[in-house]
C-alpha cells in the first residue's frame, strides 16, 4: 500500500473505516480481494509472486496493512531477503495478538526493506516501522499512512485525513448507508491532483519523481501506479462492507469486487 487513510474508533456508527490505494508495478501478479482458499476466514487481496498481502480483514476482526517506506538516499535501506507482504499476511493468518506479533517482527526488522505496518483488531490497533522508534499504540481517531511514518504530514495524508474526517462527520447526521459512504471514499481515493512542489516531501528521489508520486492516485505511465483502491467499512454491529477497484496502466479502470459479510460475535467492539 502507498496510502492508507483510516478512522479507528472515531465514529459511533463505524468503528473502523479504511480508504487505501495500493501502488505497485502493473506487471506484478496479483489476485483481487476475496476469501482465501487456504484461510477461508481471511478476506484480502494477494500478491501471487510472494504469497503475502498488502491489506486484509478476517471474520474474527483481525486487520493488517503495510506500506513501503520510501528512502532514496544512498545510505537508505536497500533490498532485503524477506517479502514485506508476509508481515501483514502472517498476522492475518495467525493467532498471536498484535502487540506480541509486532514485537516478533521488530526482532527481525533488518530482514525487510523499509516498511510501516498496522496490525490489530477493532479494539486495539498497533503500528510499527523499521524506520521508526519502536512499537506504537494507535490512538482512536483519524490517521494517515503513506510511504513514511504514521501521520507524517505529506500533502496527500493531510488532505486525505481532512476529507475522511468531513465525510464521517457528514455521515453522523445522515441516514446514508455504508454503500453511499464507500462511493464517497472512492472519490477521495481517485484524486490525481499534485500539491505545489514546495509542499512535497524530499525522500531522495528528486522533485520530478516526487511530483509523479505526490497524488493520492498515481497514473503516471504503464509500468507503475495505483493498481487498487480499497474501502473497508465496519459498522458497530460487525457488518463489513469491503470493496476494491482495480486499475491498469495510466489509471485505466479494470473492474470492481465488493463483498458484505459479518464478523463473528467474538470480534465485537468494546467501548
Amino acid at each position: 500500500m502507498c496510502l492508507i487513510l483510516f478512522a479507528f474508533k472515531a465514529n459511533r456508527r463505524y468503528p473502523l473505516v479504511v480508504a487505501a490505494n495500493r501502488d505497485e508495478a502493473y506487471a506484478r501478479p496479483t489476485a483481487s480481494a476475496s476469501f482465501w482458499r487456504d484461510h477461508p476466514g481471511l478476506y484480502a487481496g494477494r500478491d501471487l509472486d510472494m504469497g503475502g498481502t498488502w491489506m486484509g480483514l478476517t471474520r474474527q476482526g483481525r486487520f493488517a496493512a503495510i506500506t513501503n517506506f520510501r528512502d532514496g538516499y544512498p545510505n537508505g535501506r536497500g533490498a532485503a531477503p524477506r517479502s514485506r507482504g508476509e508481515i501483514a499476511g502472517t498476522f492475518l493468518t495467525g493467532d498471536l495478538d498484535a502487540r506480541a506479533y509486532l514485537e516478533s517482527v521488530a526482532a527481525r526488522q533488518k530482514e525487510y526493506a523499509g516498511f510501516s505496518t498496522l496490525a490489530g483488531d477493532l479494539n486495539a490497533l498497533w503500528y510499527f516501522s523499521n524506520y521508526g522508534k519502536g512499537l506504537e499504540f494507535v490512538a482512536p481517531g483519524v490517521h494517515g499512512l503513506s510511504n513514511h511514518l504514521l501521520d507524517t504530514p505529506w500533502p496527500k495524508v493531510v488532505d486525505g485525513c481532512a476529507e475522511l474526517t468531513a465525510l464521517l462527520e457528514a455521515s453522523a447526521d445522515s441516514a446514508a448507508d455504508a454503500s453511499t459512504l464507500a462511493e464517497k471514499l472512492f472519490d477521495l481515493l481517485a484524486d490525481r491532483s499534485v500539491a505545489p512542489a514546495n509542499q512535497l516531501p524530499d525522500t531522495g528521489i528528486g522533485i520530478v519523481r516526487e511530483k509523479q508520486l505526490g497524488p493520492k492516485f498515481i497514473a503516471r505511465d504503464d509500468r507503475y501506479g495505483t493498481r487498487a483502491s480499497t474501502v473497508i467499512i465496519v459498522d458497530k454491529l460487525g457488518g463489513v462492507t469491503y470493496a476494491e477497484r482495480s486499475f491498469g496502466g495510466h489509471g485505466v479502470f479494470h473492474g470492481e469486487v465488493a463483498r458484505r459479510f459479518s464478523l463473528t460475535r467474538q470480534a465485537a467492539v468494546t467501548a
